[in-house]
């Protein structure tokens, strides 16, 4: 839980560096004990023995897909999230507007946009968009 936690802070602060510190370490790892690991499925990719990018999801959503920066565009983010893509039928999730690696990344694994807010209603208040997948 703790790495996953570490795997989390250093992909979002390195994808999003005007939100960071957003939380403590302690409070990432209490939301990943207390909440991540409790409520969805969670799975990890390791690269040489070490934790480099976790997914969780539940019925019908991502809720976490985080990749550490030296491990991304290796392929490591759509292996994981194809063990989601086989669980489910229709897959949910959101990411931040301001993040365009991450909305390439899901637009180029078949995420249609279908909705984007202010960010009023995450902690944030960062503007978010909702993607969708559908299995053909």
């Amino acid at each position: 839980m703790d790495e996953a936690a570490r795997v989390h802070r250093a992909a979002f602060d390195n994808a999003l560096p005007w939100l960071a510190g957003l939380h403590t370490p302690d409070e990432d790892r209490w939301f990943y004990r207390d909440r991540v690991f409790t409520g969805c499925q969670v799975h990890g990719a390791f690269e040489g023995g070490a934790l480099a990018a976790i997914i969780a999801f539940r019925s019908g959503w991502i809720d976490q897909l985080y990749v550490l920066p030296e491990a991304q565009r290796r392929g490591v983010g759509s292996e994981l999230l194809q063990i989601a893509k086989r669980a489910f039928d229709c897959l949910q999730l959101w990411t931040f507007q301001r993040n365009p690696g991450a909305r390439r990344f899901y637009e180029g694994q078949g995420f249609a946009l279908v909705e984007e807010t202010d960010g009023a209603r995450n902690e944030g208040k960062e503007p978010d968009a909702r993607y969708l997948w559908t299995r053909p």
